[in-house]
């Protein structure tokens, strides 16, 4: 795991304390399109679960995702995909 990983990983725990946090690197199955970084750590999929997203509607859960990840978002992390969960949700 690389600092961008780490970075995600610790803003997310402190953000929302989840339950669940799965954090993929999926940049190798994007080498050599716009936004692939050498090295990687430019695609993330993001599985996490938190009672922070209970009674929030999917979008506002993801926004809120993208506030905490927001200096990562504006440079390094071309692409994040975010499943968001409220305990006990699939």
């Amino acid at each position: 795991m690389g600092a961008i990983f780490d970075a995600i990983r610790d803003k997310l725990t402190t953000a929302f304390q989840p339950l669940r946090l799965e954090i993929v690197d999926d940049s190798h199955r994007h080498a050599g399109h716009s936004g692939a970084r050498e090295g990687g750590e430019s695609h993330f999929n993001v599985t996490i679960e938190s009672a922070a997203f209970a009674g929030a509607p999917r979008v506002a859960r993801q926004r809120m995702v993208y506030k905490a990840l927001e200096a990562e978002l504006a440079g390094p992390v071309h692409a994040l995909s975010v499943k968001a969960l409220a305990p006990g949700e699939g």
